[in-house]
C-alpha cells in the first residue's frame, strides 16, 4: 500500500459519527456548528417531522395570513443542508431506541418500515417539547400550535369558514394564536384556567394586554378552565358555554423526554433532561440541548424549563463546541420573552413578583410610565415599566414593560444589564443613544436607575398598591399632588387634594401626617414627598403613582 493510501485511511478512520435527534433551533445549531468546525465527521440529523428546520415562532403569523406562503416558514431544506454542509438529513424518521451500550440508535420512517441501526460516537438529543391537550372529553378536536404541519391544519380549518373560535390558554403563543384568528375575522373568546393573561407578568402589567384584547373585540375568561369540547364550542368549569367552531389548545408544552427516559437518561426536578455545565447528560456521550433539557436559573441555586429559541441556539452552538475540543461556556438563563398583541408590547426578563414571593427572596420594585421618546416630538407614546431588584446588593432580579414602540429596545438593555450583574443603581450612568425620535435626554432606563437610587439609598420611600389599605387604617393621610382637573377626572378614594405647586400652602390647612403622596406616575409625588422629607413630615410617595394603583386595582378586580 502507498503512503498516501495509508494517509487516506487513516482519515477514513478517524471520521467522528455523530448523530443529532431532532432539528430546528438546538438540533440544527449544533449540526451546522459541527461541520464548520469539522469537516471530516459524518454528521447525520433525525427528525419525526417533515421539516427540520423552520421558524416555529412564526406560525401564529402564518396562521393569520400575515406570512403567505408556507416555505416562507423554511429556513432550510434537508437538500440544502446536504448541498452545503454534507449533513445526511432523514425527515419524517423515527428514533425507536438508544442503545447506549452499543452505541447505536434505532430508525424507522414515521409511516412504518423497516429498521436502520446506526451507530454514533457522540450523540446529540434535541427532541423539543410537547404541547399539552387538557385531558378531557373532545379533547381530539383540538388543534395545536408547534409544528407547520399544526398551522397547516389550522388553516385548512379556516378556510372551511368557520365563524368563530376559542383559545384554551393566554400565554405567549397563546395571544398571538387570538389575534392572528380575530385578523381572519373570526369572532374569537381566549379562556385561561389563571386569574390573568400572561402569567409571566405580574397581575398589575397583565391587566393593560387584557385590556387590548378586549379594544380589539376579543372576549377574555379569567380562572375558569375548559371541561369539554364539542363541535359548536366548548363547555367551562362554571357551567358556561363558549361558541367555538374551531378550538386552538395553548396551554404550555412539556419536555419530550420518551427516548431519555428509555435510554434512562437522568431528569431533573421539573422532568426535563439533566445536564451538566457542558449540556451533558448523565451519559458522557450523550448530550441534550434545547426545549427538552432544564436549564440553570441566573435566580437560586435552581433549574427551570425555558422553551425559547435563542436559548436553544445557544446550546446547540455550545455542544458542538465540546465535542469538538474548543472551550464551551455556560450561562444561566433568565427567560426574556416578548410578544405583540394588536398595538400592545409585553415583554418579561428574569423574574416575577410571585416567583421572588415563592422562595422568599427580598425585593425591593421599581415603577414608571414614561414616554417611549422625547414627549415634544410627534407620535410620543406611554409605556410601563416595573424593576425588581434586591435590597441588600443591588442587583437586577427582573423586569418588566408593556407599552407600543421601544418596550423591545428597553426589555433588552435591561436583560443585557441583568446578565451582566451591573447594579441597579447602575443603569442612571448608562450612556444610551439620544436623539428625540428615539429616546428622551433621561431614558427611561436611566430613569429607572435614578429612582432606583432613591429607594435603595433612602432618600425616597414608596408605598406598593396593596400598602395603601393598612396604612389608610393606621391613620396616614393620603395627598393627592395633581392638579385640581386630573382629581375631578379620578382619584383614590379618600384622598385630599393638595397640589404639589401650592403644597407649602395646603400645609397649613392639613394635619401633621403622616402622609402617603400620589401624582400621577411617581413623579410630582417624588418631589412632594422629598418637600414634606425637608420640612419634618413623615411621608412615602405611592410606587407608580394613580397610573399602577389603577392598574393594580383593575387587577383585583377583574372578573374570573
Amino acid at each position: 500500500m502507498h503512503e498516501s493510501d495509508h494517509a487516506a485511511s487513516s482519515l477514513v478512520e478517524t471520521r467522528r459519527h455523530i448523530i443529532v435527534i431532532g432539528g430546528v433551533a438546538g438540533g440544527m445549531s449544533a449540526a451546522t456548528r459541527l461541520r464548520r468546525l469539522d469537516a471530516r465527521a459524518i454528521i447525520t440529523v433525525i427528525e419525526r417531522s417533515g421539516h427540520v428546520s423552520y421558524a416555529n415562532c412564526g406560525l401564529p403569523y402564518f396562521v393569520g395570513s400575515i406570512i403567505k406562503d408556507e416555505e416562507d416558514l423554511l429556513l432550510q431544506t434537508p437538500e440544502r443542508l446536504h448541498a452545503r454542509f454534507r449533513l445526511d438529513v432523514r425527515v419524517n424518521t423515527e428514533v425507536t431506541e438508544i442503545d447506549r451500550e452499543r452505541h447505536q440508535v434505532h430508525i424507522r420512517p414515521t409511516t412504518g418500515g423497516t429498521v436502520e441501526v446506526l451507530e454514533y460516537d457522540k450523540l446529540v438529543l434535541s427532541p423539543g417539547a410537547m404541547p399539552l391537550r387538557p385531558d378531557i372529553p373532545g379533547s381530539e378536536r383540538m388543534r395545536v400550535l408547534r409544528s407547520v404541519e399544526d398551522a397547516a391544519l389550522i388553516v385548512n380549518d379556516i378556510a372551511r369558514i368557520p365563524r368563530t373560535a376559542v383559545v384554551v390558554g393566554a400565554g405567549f403563543v397563546g395571544l398571538e394564536a387570538a389575534e392572528n384568528l380575530a385578523r381572519r375575522q373570526m369572532v374569537v373568546t381566549v379562556v385561561e384556567a389563571g386569574v390573568q393573561v400572561l402569567p409571566a407578568l405580574d397581575p398589575e402589567l397583565a391587566i393593560l394586554v387584557e385590556e387590548e384584547l378586549v379594544r380589539n373585540g376579543i372576549s377574555v375568561v379569567t380562572g375558569a378552565s375548559v371541561t369539554e369540547v364539542h363541535e359548536w364550542g366548548v363547555i367551562l368549569t362554571d357551567g358556561r358555554m363558549i361558541e367555538g367552531e374551531l378550538v386552538v389548545a395553548s396551554v404550555g408544552v412539556r419536555p419530550d423526554t420518551t427516548l431519555a427516559r428509555s435510554a434512562n437518561l437522568a431528569l431533573g426536578p421539573h422532568g426535563g433532561i439533566a445536564v451538566d455545565e457542558a449540556n451533558k447528560t448523565s451519559d458522557p456521550d450523550i448530550y441534550a440541548v434545547g426545549d427538552v433539557v432544564e436549564k440553570p436559573d441566573f435566580i437560586g441555586d435552581t433549574t427551570s424549563l425555558v422553551p425559547l429559541a435563542n436559548v436553544a441556539n445557544r446550546q446547540g452552538r455550545r455542544v458542538a463546541d465540546h465535542i469538538c475540543g474548543l472551550p464551551s461556556r455556560t450561562s444561566p438563563s433568565i427567560g426574556t420573552a416578548i410578544v405583540r398583541v394588536f398595538n400592545c408590547v409585553a415583554a418579561t426578563t428574569g423574574w416575577n413578583e410571585r416567583r421572588l414571593r415563592a422562595i422568599g427572596r427580598p425585593y425591593r420594585v421599581v415603577r414608571a410610565h414614561p414616554m417611549n421618546h422625547a414627549g415634544y416630538y410627534p407620535g410620543a407614546e406611554s409605556m410601563s415599566l416595573k424593576l425588581l431588584f434586591d435590597p441588600n446588593d443591588g442587583l437586577i432580579l427582573g423586569a418588566q414593560v408593556v407599552g407600543g414602540a421601544g418596550v423591545d429596545k428597553r426589555i433588552d438593555i435591561l436583560a443585557t444589564a441583568m446578565s451582566a450583574g451591573i447594579p441597579v443603581e447602575a443603569l442612571a450612568d448608562l450612556e444610551l443613544a439620544y436623539a428625540p425620535p428615539f429616546s428622551s435626554a433621561k431614558d427611561p432606563i436611566n430613569m429607572l436607575g435614578y429612582m432606583a437610587e432613591n429607594i435603595r439609598f433612602g432618600e425616597c420611600e414608596v408605598v406598593e398598591p396593596g400598602e395603601l389599605p393598612e396604612l389608610l387604617e393606621d391613620g396616614w393621610t393620603l395627598l393627592d399632588v395633581r392638579t385640581p382637573e386630573e382629581h375631578r377626572l379620578g382619584s383614590i378614594p379618600g384622598s385630599v387634594l393638595a397640589p404639589v405647586d401650592g403644597l407649602r400652602e395646603a400645609l397649613n390647612t392639613l394635619n401633621d401626617g403622616p402622609f402617603v403622596v400620589y401624582c400621577a406616575v411617581g413623579q410630582r409625588g417624588h418631589v412632594a414627598t422629598t418637600l414634606l422629607h425637608g420640612l419634618g413630615y413623615k411621608a412615602r410617595n405611592l410606587n407608580g403613582g394613580y397610573r399602577t394603583y389603577m392598574a393594580h386595582t383593575t387587577a383585583e378586580r377583574s372578573p374570573a
